[in-house]
């Protein structure tokens, strides 16, 4: 049982896991890098706890876990069970949202070594009467918290006096009476631990990318704010739970880009949206073709009654027209010639953004400017971001941002755009990104697929890595969907699906799109640089197919989760085949996608799978088609399944027992 305690009656010893205390408490699961970054749960899931603690001698201990929110002062406190060979465990599950800290302390309990003690010697036939003056003694010491303990110990107290029998001293109340009255005058606590709780949209979601300036209508003119609250119920009805933009603000003039990224913009052009800021303004203003910040107020409402979030870009760059330049000059790098320096990733170039020096002498003032940026547009009803490349940025500075804008809004998420070095992606995550972009997009193979997942699903990277699988991106057209075969479309996207809990796709994915520029991972007309009017309806669309997908998703929390995923022994390089669970059992999906074009009949072991909670885990008798409906019964530890490529790849059952 929990319960909660003044911040005052917690003393934190300076006593460690290295041993200068009484105690030795090491080993401690979960942790991050030896807790110097969070591990992360989310709202209503169960934290399992585990650490070896020690002590010399035989008395008896007591350890209890505490944890509280970064914010408050009053800890909660359960108390650890000894599972063997000084193995600790308890479990607790925070309330809120939020950033938490918790830790392990340990003590002697001096009663109950005395008590174990004594009934040893009484069933010995050992006098005690000297004990049992010394455990009066105890009693007396005692300092109960509260009237219904206090009643406890002096009752047993006041028997013993009256008729100087042991017994009333050993009843097992006495016991957990004084367990919470004693001293701990060797009360040893571990170190504090990092523990970031999210709201459920940080580890599971469905997001769909779109360009609000391509949402219109009429070709060549400007998409709005209007059009994009027009389009969400095609949106929703594919069942996304996320609406991702890219930048929305002004677009600068000067060096602006034109069509497939050229240097010189014609007339019309609408330029990138990632050179950001004009005199109008900058980070924190909208561009005004789509339309005003009320009309963007009025589509998170929208959005939110149609069940999805709005989701924005954050890229921390600056057209040369942007404010900040002439506000701010000294917060820009120049070169030997005076000019201001442009962004550059040799050897391509972006002529049309700067960056903001994070070594300038006001790089405090850089700092706080854009962590306004975020909050405003937090203000504004936005709780998710999207961060363009972070990788490229001061990993203090992120640090800094996400942990002062959670503390005052614990709801918000960051996604980290960082395809980078995966030390990179991954000491991103430790920082606090709540989800990461990943690999997915160039693993191709079941072998490479299989490894990749298992590396994110172990320890510890499942305790803070939350991957989001991207089936493509404005910047990125994979080979593999470059031939514009509708069964890689549908394989590749239900792979994202199915595997992560977090998946999303860019506009024009559900209808095919699919022409690069020759001998590149990029599309051809980019719309990153030109606006585009689509038929989202035309023939050839795969969108019933999406929907179904992220109705299998909403149906089966099993699918809402990438940590308890087991790939299956599938005896076929063209199928990958697994399963995943639930985070409370209740749920256990089998799953088996191809991967090649032909048609293909795999058998599906079942052996390891199991289905229910605890001791009452049982294996799976059948297994039914979570699309169709079809069931098929589980013989000889198996099913066979036959996947139709060219119709559908992917083949998601539920288990039953």
């Amino acid at each position: 049982m929990s319960v909660l305690l003044p911040v005052k009656d917690i003393v934190f010893s300076s006593h460690n896991a290295h041993g200068s205390g009484v105690f030795h408490i090491e080993d401690i699961y979960p942790r991050v890098d030896n807790g110097r970054f969070a591990v992360k749960r989310v709202v209503g899931e169960p934290i399992e706890v585990w650490a070896d603690i020690f002590r010399g001698g035989h008395d008896v201990s007591a350890v209890a876990l505490i944890w509280r929110l970064e914010t408050e002062t009053i800890w909660s406190q359960t108390p650890m069970i000894h599972f063997g060979n000084d193995r600790w465990t308890a479990t607790f599950t925070p309330a809120a949202v939020g950033r938490y800290v918790y830790a392990i302390e340990a003590w002697t309990d001096e009663f109950e070594t005395w008590r174990h003690g004594t009934l040893a010697k009484i069933k010995a036939g050992q006098d005690v009467a000297l004990d049992a003056l010394e455990g009066a003694a105890m009693i007396t010491r005692a300092q109960p918290k509260n009237d219904a303990i206090a009643k406890v110990v002096s009752g047993a107290c006041e028997m013993f006096l009256q008729n100087g029998e042991i017994a009333p001293l050993l009843t097992d109340d006495v016991a957990a009476a004084m367990a919470q009255s004693q001293s701990r005058s060797d009360l040893t606590t571990s170190q504090l631990f990092p523990l970031m709780i999210d709201r459920p949209r940080a580890v599971a979601g469905a997001w769909y990318e779109m360009v609000p300036r391509s949402q219109g209508k009429v070709p060549g003119q400007h998409g709005t704010f209007r059009d994009c609250i027009e389009r969400l119920p095609d949106v929703a009805a594919m069942g996304f739970d996320v609406l991702y933009f890219p930048p929305i603000h002004p677009i600068g003039q000067t060096n602006r880009k034109g069509r497939n990224n050229a240097l010189k913009a014609e007339p019309g052009d609408p330029g990138s949206f990632y050179a950001i800021g004009t005199a109008e303004g900058g980070h924190d203003a909208v561009h005004p073709e789509l339309g005003t910040l009320d009309d963007f107020r009025t589509l998170v409402r929208e959005a939110k009654s149609h069940g999805m979030e709005i989701a924005l870009d954050f890229a921390v760059q600056c057209s040369p027209d942007h404010p900040w330049l002439k506000q701010h000059p000294n917060w820009f790098k120049r070169r030997p010639d005076g000019t201001m320096r442009y962004a550059e990733n040799p050897p391509k170039k972006y002529e049309d953004i700067h960056n903001p020096d994070f070594d300038s002498s006001d790089a405090q003032a850089i700092w706080q400017a854009l962590r306004d940026a975020v909050w405003f547009w937090v203000e504004q009803g936005v709780e998710i971001f999207r961060v363009d490349n972070p990788h490229t940025k001061p990993f203090p500075f992120w640090e800094w941002l996400i942990k002062d804008i959670q503390l005052k809004n614990p709801n918000v998420i960051f996604l980290a755009e960082a395809f980078t070095r995966p030390k990179l992606m991954k000491g991103l995550a430790k920082l606090g990104f709540s989800q990461s972009y990943t690999y997915f997009t160039w693993r191709t193979s079941k072998g490479e697929m299989q490894e990749y997942l298992r590396e994110l699903t172990g320890y510890p990277e499942r305790e803070y890595y939350r991957p989001n699988f991207f089936t493509n991106t404005p910047d990125i057209l994979p080979y593999h969907l470059q031939a514009g075969e509708e069964w890689m479309f549908k394989s590749r996207v239900a792979l994202a699906a199915a595997l992560s809990g977090s998946y999303g796709i860019y506009n024009g994915y559900e209808l095919l799109e699919h022409i690069p520029i020759p001998g590149k991972e990029e599309y051809l007309d980019s719309e990153k640089y030109e606006i585009k009017v689509r038929d989202w309806n035309a023939p050839g669309n795969i969108k019933n197919y999406i929907r179904g997908l992220n109705l299998a998703r909403r149906k089966n929390p099993a699918l809402l989760q990438t940590a308890k995923l087991n790939f299956l022994n599938v005896q076929d390089d063209g199928v990958i085949g697994f399963s995943k669970t639930s985070t409370d059992n209740s749920n256990t999906i089998v799953g088996a996608i191809a991967i090649w074009r032909e048609p293909r009949e795999v058998w599906i072991p079942m052996n390891d799978v199991q289905v229910g909670h605890g001791a009452d885990r049982k294996p799976v008798a059948a297994l039914e088609n979570i699309i169709t409906g079809e069931r098929h019964a589980v013989e000889w530890g198996g099913v066979r399944v036959r996947l139709d490529t060219p119709r559908d790849p992917a083949a998601l059952f539920r288990c039953l027992a």
